[in-house]
């Protein structure tokens, strides 16, 4: 995961806290598009090789972390744009919007798109991993124990 400030620790809690639930091993670092550009591309090309199935980035304002680092990794990357802005994550949310061939999964603003971050990404790992693939189905399943009471 890729927070683009260590003002987004509070937000990415929440990411890090359904990764270890559904049993997700997580890396966290703070590296910015605009004011570490060279950390950043040294994170995302180190990414691959150091086992990482997916990249999370975070980062409000104009957010062009996931972005950038869907144009370095052949990783799939998950943007959760976040607000804090005077936009409160419009803007973040819009810089999301790539052009063909980087994606990026972008998911909503704030703590909700940080947990569905962190779901996204289990679904990815699960492909490949049954015991996340078990803890994922039980996930679902209190969830939809919690709506029928």
């Amino acid at each position: 995961m890729i927070l683009g400030s260590k003002s987004d620790l509070e937000v990415a809690s929440e990411a890090t806290k359904t990764l270890d639930k559904l049993g997700v091993t997580w890396e966290q670092v703070v590296s910015s598009a605009h004011r570490t550009p060279e950390r950043t591309v040294q994170i995302a090309k180190e990414a691959m090789g150091k086992g990482h199935k997916v990249i999370i980035c975070m980062a409000g304002y104009a957010a062009h972390l996931p972005g950038v680092v869907a144009a370095i990794t052949n990783l799939p990357v998950i943007g959760v744009p976040l607000s804090g802005s005077p936009l409160n994550g419009l803007d973040a949310l819009l810089a999301q919007q790539m052009p063909s061939g980087i994606p990026v999964a972008a998911m909503t603003i704030g703590t909700a798109g940080a947990i569905n971050a962190a779901v996204f990404a289990a679904r990815i790992v699960a492909l490949s991993d049954e015991t996340v693939r078990a803890k994922l189905v039980q996930y679902v399943n209190d969830l939809a124990a919690k709506v029928l009471g």
